[in-house]
Parts: C-alpha cells; structure tokens; sequence
C-alpha cells in the first residue's frame, strides 16, 4: 500500500510543474532597453548604413541588408562576410571577418 502512495503522489506533483510551464510561456518578453537606446553612428559606418540615430538592432538588420544587397556574403562559407571598400573600414581594415566578429567591430563604430 505504501508504494501506491508513493506513486500517486509522484503524478500530482509532475502536474504541478506542467502547469507552471504554461503560465511562464504565456508571459511576454521584453526588449532589453540598451539595446533600444538609440546610438550615433560614426561617419564611416553612417556611410553604409546612414547617419541618423538608431537602436543596436535596427543598426545590425541594416547592416545585414547592405550585405545581401551587394552580395558580400561568402559563397562557400555564409558565415564569413565579404568587406567592400565601406566595410573595410569599418572592420578596421579586414578584408574578411565573421559574422560574430562583425557585430563586435561595428560596436566600436556607435557613439
């Protein structure tokens, strides 16, 4: 008999947690708000992506759109980025860089 209640209370407490689950999914995210903040480009990045105020995120998709509208994603390797002669200064010079070291160098261009 001591094992059957054992067992039972084993059920009730896997449903406890399940229910906890869906309440936590149903909460919404908010945006981080330095990621929000709006920041100065430099002029050599505002050359690319242009000069006006913006968030981190907007200033990466634009950077992102650049790319894949000059088509200067590698074709072998996709993570690897192409740098044109705007690009290459603002990734210091590199003809090729990571999209991971990307963001990093870009960061050094928002003031």
């Amino acid at each position: 008999m001591a094992t059957k209640k054992k067992a039972a209370s084993k059920k009730t407490a896997s449903k406890k947690t399940a229910s906890k689950k869906t309440v936590k999914a149903k909460v919404k995210r908010k945006p981080n708000a330095a990621f929000m903040k709006p920041m100065t480009p430099s002029p050599s990045l505002g050359a690319v992506i242009g000069a006006n105020a913006m968030p981190r995120t907007e200033v990466t998709k634009k950077i992102w759109a650049y790319i894949k509208k000059n088509k200067l994603q590698d074709a072998k390797n996709r993570r690897m980025i192409n740098a044109d002669d705007k690009l290459k200064i603002v990734f210091g010079g590199k003809k090729q860089v990571s999209m991971f070291e990307m963001t990093k160098l870009v960061s050094k261009h928002l003031g």
